[in-house]
């Protein structure tokens, strides 16, 4: 079974343009084990997804060996300098040929040594005379598209996907203008977390601040919630507060040189944000590893490799504090998305796009109802 027209049909039942007059998604897409395979073919293997930092692709051979969604795929900088990616599978057996991340000069197979250039062509093939009517070129590496977008590296399954630059509009104007210093950042830091809930409760919980000064108090202390504003966009929503106030019970900001809250959420799992702090950039990705189950990574870049203790303390707020009660939240909504008493609710949407409002999870929707129709039709 997959997601039908007639399952498609129940969505836009309920759904309206206007957040205020819409209902959300049923509960059972956030249950049910066929809606997951059917998102991984509608929207993983159709958008943009985060793979590094530039930094870690800056020089020729480097590689980095990931998954997207049960599709192997290796990104890397081949000899002329120029980013490139592929399935990581032999086209001889289907062996996967890459693992992990780091440099080479040609990429071998591990099973039977078939050799492939950096730039996908078939290199040598052991015994080769004994294959009749054999020609290499017929057996290249299958191409990925790969892009850098703000110095980072993203990769798009879709072979007819339009590029992020386009598809994001004013998105990286956004994110320069507040991270200028991101391509001088390193990696610093990484944390993960296994949250026993579907992937879009998580996203759902991260668009919207309505529930911030019930749950994250400390938070609201950092940041000034009178400016929080939500602002939707295409194919991502811009999060924006000031904030950095030196009174605040979430971490010590006294020597702050960054003074904005600035967050990001990119379709469909992940987020970059500007915290108040030193030079710093993080980036979020919420990764579906089963129905009811998703698999946060959270990437933490700085001005130097070791968090100096000011970071450090930033780091273990976000760590202990805020992500716990998170994820606390996230997983309650799943519990309750397995009852009776829940089918699908309303959104609280303020027309002046404060962080009091739910319009962010509201166009999140949407893009999901579009993705949706696409597949299904």
């Amino acid at each position: 079974m997959s997601v039908t027209l007639r399952d498609i049909e129940e969505i836009k039942s309920g759904f309206d343009p206007v957040a205020a007059r819409s209902f959300s998604l049923p509960s059972r897409f956030y249950i049910e084990p066929d809606s997951l395979e059917f998102e991984k073919r509608a929207i993983f293997h159709r958008s943009w997804q985060f793979v590094c930092h530039g930094e870690k692709l800056k020089d020729p051979g480097s590689y980095i060996a990931f998954d997207v969604q049960g599709q192997a795929i290796v990104a890397l900088r081949d000899g002329e300098g120029a980013l490139r990616a592929f399935y990581n599978v032999c086209r001889h057996r289907a062996h996967e040929l890459l693992s992990g991340e780091g440099r080479t000069k040609l990429i071998t197979c591990p099973y039977h040594a078939w050799a492939y250039t950096l730039d996908g062509r078939l290199h040598a093939v052991r015994n080769e005379e004994r294959i009749e009517k054999f020609d290499k070129a017929d057996f290249c590496l299958m191409p990925v598209k790969i892009e850098a977008f703000c110095d980072l590296i993203f990769i798009n399954l879709d072979p007819d996907a339009t590029s992020l630059k386009e598809q994001a509009g004013g998105l990286g104007g956004e994110v320069l203008s507040y991270a200028p210093d991101i391509a001088n950042l390193t990696h610093a830091h990484r944390m993960t977390y296994t949250i026993k809930a579907n992937w879009k409760a998580v996203v759902d919980n991260f668009l919207e601040c309505y529930h911030c000064p019930v749950a994250h108090r400390d938070f609201c202390s950092l940041v000034e919630m009178d400016t929080y504003k939500v602002t939707t966009h295409g194919i991502y929503s811009s999060h924006m507060a000031k904030a950095g106030r030196a009174d605040n019970s979430a971490y010590d900001v006294a020597d702050a040189t960054v003074q904005d809250h600035a967050v990001w959420w990119l379709w469909p799992n992940m987020s970059l944000m500007r915290y108040p702090g030193a030079g710093n950039f993080m980036v979020w990705q919420f990764i579906p590893a089963g129905p009811e189950e998703t698999y946060e990574i959270f990437d933490f870049f700085f001005e130097k490799p070791e968090p100096s203790a000011a970071e450090m303390e930033a780091i273990r707020y976000i760590d202990e504090v805020l992500q716990q009660e998170d994820i606390g939240l996230c997983e309650s909504v799943q519990r309750g998305m397995r009852t009776p008493a829940f089918e699908r609710g309303r959104f609280m949407a303020d027309p002046g796009g404060s962080g009091m409002s739910e319009h962010g999870v509201h166009h999140f929707h949407g893009l999901l109802l579009d993705a949706y129709e696409r597949m299904a039709g």
